[in-house]
């Protein structure tokens, strides 16, 4: 039986925190890995160690098997934690760590092999008696006999990567005719984010229930299940939000799915942390859709309605202990309810978003719990996966740990870049989500014209406390009992507020007790700074008093106003210039990437949303298309390229 001294947590941002607080709290030692990116994160000042393996891409750092195997071996680690993500589902490093005499934590090599490939596993667990969607697994990966094999199939039909998941490498297809474009697409990113380009195609079940079941086996043949988590609000065939347990569950239910997942786990001899994952229909029909041989992202909300750390118990089976508990004793208590915080814009079709954390205030509260790796001052970069980190809630009831978490959602602050708060907070209190009625197309559904897949438009009363801000910005220099002194102080001074290429006006006037009355889009509100410093501020508005988190440099303004963040501009003296029109000719990059394809030259005419460039950026990739009909002008960039948000790629005339 091994005996673990000290752990590399071969992985970065919020999961190698997570690992470091239990294994720390166990009294082992740990070494954390970093890129030249990561050099000043979180989880390299907390670890005990800590040992650069390489530049910012992931291919030369964190996918550096070599790298982060002498990485352990010169820091003297005995085990490697893999984490999520990366490295944790690779077979060869698996088996890397044990040529090299370490301690691989996670299941073993041929588990991770067979469970990796979608077509594999699928072949498997029909042989297991697994219930199974009904498509194409075979080795074949022509076009041709895929297109045959989608015929055979019928639409609507999924494409899957079969060596990922987490949505990459995933496209629904409606129609025949959009299917090779969908491959090529599906192809090209898999091969990028997996380092495999085989595909499988299966039956498209539409409007169902995510629904996964956790596993745990020991090196003793023990293996259980600790219930079930819902992870059906999705997008991009992402996970946003998972709970436990599942709203619709019935004993009977979760008897036969947790029967089915240790099925699918005694088929490959499982050890370690692992997750069997099912649709489940509106009939209480469930299929296998994966197994994902590691801990999941969402693991936090069973680890609340069970008790148990997973992590401890991860440590405990790789040092060849038996499992703790016995099936009969896992006891499920309460609920729970998870969001995953990204670093994305929604009413940019979810573009990607980095920029530097000027500001970050957790809502820790009793019931809540947050996992992050996030500094105040850290940059968020384009080489990794956009999520910033976890809210989590748990209560008696779902409602209970639903409204916790809503809470806690709107009075996180983060400022400094876009995420999706407002989106989060608008599921968690929609009226189907708060009845537990819900499926995979939620988002899709019901929240196509919500205002947050919508830009934010600002109120009167952001506007204002905008305005009351850069007023005394500019005020600031005066002593106290002078602030916002002018020789003409009856007259309105006037401002200029910006946000998204839009202006609005304001009108501030200094009034009596120190207040401000401020004339904004038809409205008056009477404003009174209360207490204000680097950071925050406390108004009173109309008689109403609140907190705002702010950040205020150079004439920008980050204000966070629950749930969310917007970025405001002070554009007074700013030179006033015409709209510019969505469709140019000049196309700009969207947000910091490398651009892997380029389907035109200089000379080439080109058609009003014809696909020109594809720009990889946190894992995904990102078609950019033409906005107008024309001839490539000029043609800045070529694959490979690393390109900043807002360079100019390429002219159309």
């Amino acid at each position: 039986m091994p005996t673990l001294r000290k752990i590399l947590i071969a992985n970065r941002g919020e999961i190698a925190c997570r690992i470091q607080r239990t294994a720390q709290a166990l009294g082992y030692r740990t070494v954390a890995v970093f890129s030249d990116a990561d050099a000043d994160a979180l989880h390299v000042r907390m670890a005990d160690e800590a040992v650069n393996i390489g530049p910012a891409a992931v291919a030369q750092s964190y996918l550096n098997s070599a790298a982060i195997i002498d990485a352990a071996l010169r820091s003297g680690a005995d085990a490697i934690h893999p984490g999520y993500g990366f490295l944790s589902e690779n077979a060869e490093f698996a088996t890397a760590c044990a040529q090299a005499g370490i301690t691989f934590i996670g299941p073993s090599p041929a588990a991770i092999e067979l469970m990796g490939s979608k077509r594999l596993s699928k072949i498997a667990m029909l042989a297991a008696g697994v219930p199974c969607i009904g498509g194409y697994q075979g080795a074949e990966q022509d076009d041709a006999t895929l297109n045959r094999e989608a015929e055979r199939i019928g639409y609507p039909l999924m494409i899957k990567a079969s060596a990922g998941g987490g949505g990459r490498g995933m496209r629904l297809v409606h129609r025949a005719d959009e299917l090779l474009a969908q491959i090529r697409t599906a192809r090209s990113e898999a091969l990028h984010a997996f380092g495999s380009d085989e595909l499988i195609l299966e039956q498209a079940l539409i409007e169902p229930r995510h629904v996964e079941i956790q596993l745990f086996g020991d090196q003793h043949g023990n293996l259980i299940y600790l219930g079930e988590r819902d992870c059906s609000i999705q997008r991009r065939h992402q996970k946003v939000i998972e709970e436990a347990p599942c709203p619709v569950m019935t004993a009977e239910l979760r008897q036969a799915m947790g029967d089915a997942a240790l099925k699918a786990g005694r088929a490959v001899d499982y050890v370690g942390a692992g997750t069997v994952e099912f649709l489940l229909d509106a009939r209480g029909h469930f299929y296998f859709l994966e197994m994902n041989t590691r801990l999941q992202v969402e693991h936090p909300v069973t680890e609340l309605i069970t008790g148990l750390d997973l992590v401890a118990w991860q440590l405990e089976i790789a040092a060849g202990l038996p499992l703790a508990l016995r099936q009969e004793q896992v006891e499920l208590k309460g609920h729970a309810m998870e969001v995953r915080l990204y670093a994305e814009d929604p009413a940019q079709d979810f573009l990607p978003q980095t920029g530097r954390i000027t500001r970050w205030e957790p809502a820790l509260a009793d019931g809540v719990r947050i996992d992050h790796g996030l500094l105040e001052g850290q940059q968020v970069s384009p080489f990794y996966d956009p999520l910033l980190g976890k809210i989590i809630a748990y209560g008696a009831t779902r409602e209970e740990a639903r409204r916790k978490l809503l809470r806690a959602v709107q009075d996180s602050a983060l400022l400094g870049l876009q995420t999706n708060q407002r989106l989060l907070a608008g599921l968690l209190e929609h009226p189907q989500f708060i009845a537990g009625d819900f499926n995979t197309g939620f988002i899709a559904q019901h929240f196509a014209n919500h205002p947050s897949l919508h830009p934010h438009a600002p109120t009167a009363e952001e506007l204002a406390i905008a305005t009351a801000l850069f007023y005394q910005q500019s005020a600031g220099v005066h002593p106290p009992g002078l602030a916002g002194w002018r020789n003409n102080a009856n007259a309105p001074l006037l401002q200029q507020i910006g946000l998204n290429g839009d202006r609005w006006s304001t009108e501030v006037t200094a009034l009596l007790d120190g207040q401000l009355g401020i004339q904004v889009a038809g409205e008056m509100l009477q404003l009174k700074l209360l207490d204000i410093n680097a950071g925050s501020a406390n108004l009173e508005i109309n008689g109403i008093r609140r907190r705002y988190a702010y950040h205020l440099a150079a004439g920008q303004l980050w204000l966070f106003t629950r749930p969310g963040s917007l970025l405001l501009q002070d554009q007074t003296l700013a030179p006033v210039s015409g709209q510019v029109g969505t469709s140019t000719g000049t196309l700009k990059a969207p947000m910091d990437g490398a651009i892997i394809e380029v389907l035109v030259s200089e000379g080439s005419p080109v058609s009003k949303g014809q696909l020109l460039l594809v720009l990889e950026a946190m894992k995904m990739e990102h078609p950019l298309k033409a906005g107008i009909d024309g001839v490539i002008k000029r043609l800045q960039v070529s694959p490979g390229d690393q390109v900043k948000k807002r360079q100019i790629l390429l002219e159309v005339e």
